[in-house]
């Protein structure tokens, strides 16, 4: 569906792009170290809709930063309304002296209705470092002090230092209950004082411009009014929403992947690193 409106219900493309971004920066991410030096890692945790792509998306970082394919977080190859994502899990990147001083951490999907998918309270409480690692996720009932995976004593490196909302270019709608947990989120992420940015995924299969080359993405109108919509609908600046492609039938690395990756990756670290100074 979206394919179709793309290119036959509107003109496909913008003559001159509505963003300009370096296609293929490295170093950057590379060389970044956490400003506090009492923080030993930037904490980013992901949150979406069931199937938006938060997993894939940590497996397509991984994968660039250790110039390889990688699948650290689990994926389902099939379309489903239900999480694949049961636990909560801390990723991190291997490189030649160790690791990276990042750690990305995937959760339950957001799910249509009540008492389904990841409870609002279990991710504000991961924001707060009161999750453990591999805490499974009860979409019943959300963790309370007192219980197993309860973290009482959080230390700044638990906590979460920029959130990162995924969603899917490629869905025609997104369900009120879903948008209001979302918003619920974004709410408390923003009492807690947490920067807050939005990647935008499966852009190669919402517009045939941007499927036929990634360099359009720009340019692809259609992606401009999604970008619109996570703007206006979920509340995400403009600046702070990123489109891209994961890795997910490829089997070698790509650089124009790579490059809107990087950026996205790039602010994320920027201002993720901006809340540490603060802690």
């Amino acid at each position: 569906i979206a394919y179709f409106l793309c290119c036959c219900h509107f003109p496909p493309a913008f003559e001159k792009p509505w963003r300009e971004i370096p296609w293929g920066d490295l170093k950057y991410v590379q060389h970044y170290k956490p400003s506090k030096g009492s923080v030993k890692h930037l904490r980013v945790m992901l949150y979406g809709p069931v199937g938006s792509g938060k997993s894939s998306f940590i497996n397509s970082v991984s994968s660039i930063l250790r110039g390889r394919m990688a699948i650290p977080a689990a994926v389902s190859a099939a379309t489903s309304e239900i999480s694949f994502t049961t636990k909560y899990e801390t990723h991190k990147i291997e490189r030649e002296d160790g690791f990276y001083p990042l750690v990305f951490n995937d959760i339950m999907g957001l799910e249509d209705g009540t008492n389904t998918g990841v409870q609002t309270e279990d991710i504000k409480l991961a924001m707060m470092g009161h999750v453990m690692d591999t805490y499974l996720f009860n979409s019943k009932s959300p963790l309370s002090s007192g219980c197993l995976g309860y973290n009482k004593n959080p230390s700044a490196d638990d906590r979460c230092h920029i959130l990162v909302c995924v969603i899917s270019a490629n869905t025609a709608e997104t369900k009120p209950s879903v948008l209001q947990k979302m918003k619920t989120v974004r709410e408390a992420a923003r009492d807690l004082g947490i920067p807050q940015v939005c990647i935008l995924t499966h852009i190669d299969e919402a517009c045939g411009i941007t499927e036929s080359n990634l360099k359009n993405v720009y340019h692809s109108k259609y992606i401009k009014r999604k970008v619109s919509f996570c703007h206006s609908t979920v509340g995400f600046p403009m600046n702070c929403i990123f489109p891209v492609k994961n890795y997910s039938e490829e089997h070698r690395l790509d650089n124009d992947i790579d490059s809107l990756i990087l950026d996205a990756l790039q602010s994320i670290i920027n201002f993720g690193d901006d809340f540490i100074k603060k802690l």
